[in-house]
């Protein structure tokens, strides 16, 4: 089964088309690069696939069901089993909320049982290189240490889709390959399909199986670079 598969998938904003029309499929623990010139659709593509924006024409399947059809969102982003880092280190996080509260308000929402919570938080810190961090909030991380407790949360409810947004972008070269690596063995662990936007490709290329290059909304490219 895909991951993802779209039909004919358009998304217009302000009235005009930023993405598509795109007939694409994506396979199950693949990751897939995406690049292209700002403004070509990069993140409008990661929205679409997190619900955060209703494609105007054609389908959109995740997992085998059915989440966006001719203009109407027939999954919430909270059903869909995504994850998504927003660009910018620790884009999103609330800086009100230290670590392991703003992964227990995750898992609460998911409906993880109190007991459980605290449990899955010191794994899910552990598992991002946290440990012993887990009462700092997010303005007391330094810009890795932040990204990684985005992506930390964004791993929270184990999602089979994980949307990336230039999640090294914002960060300095050892950082980005400390980072790149820890991305690479959360692969391996966990094995879910990832969908990365970002500016340079050659950051996680030894990791990737599949490169989409967009222009102007529409797929230019499609190449697989490793099995």
């Amino acid at each position: 089964m895909s991951a993802v598969r779209m039909r004919g998938l358009e998304v217009e904003l302000g009235g005009k088309r930023a993405l598509g029309p795109l007939d694409l499929e994506l396979e199950e623990r693949d990751w897939v690069l995406v690049v292209g010139p700002s403004g070509c659709g990069k993140t409008t593509l990661l929205r679409a696939l997190a619900g955060l924006v209703a494609p105007s024409r054609g389908t959109l399947e995740l997992g085998g069901r059915v989440a966006s059809r001719d203009g109407k969102l027939l999954l919430a982003p909270e059903r869909r089993g995504i994850g998504m880092v927003f660009q910018g280190a620790g884009a999103g996080l609330w800086p009100h909320l230290s670590g392991r509260a703003t992964l227990d308000f995750v898992l609460g929402c998911a409906g993880v049982a109190r007991g459980e919570r605290a449990r899955r938080a010191a794994e899910l810190l552990e598992l991002v290189g946290l440990r012993g961090l887990d009462e700092r909030r997010p303005g007391e991380l330094s810009g890795g240490e932040a990204q990684r407790l985005a992506l930390a949360r964004a791993l929270a409810t184990g999602p089979k889709l994980l949307l990336l947004d230039e999640p090294l972008g914002a960060l300095d070269l050892p950082l980005r390959a400390a980072l790149a690596e820890r991305l690479a063995e959360l692969h391996r662990r966990l094995g879910p399909t990832i969908v990365q936007v970002t500016h340079d490709p050659g950051e996680v290329a030894a990791h990737a199986q599949r490169t989409l290059a967009l222009e102007a909304g529409v797929l230019r490219s499609d190449t697989r670079t490793r099995p």
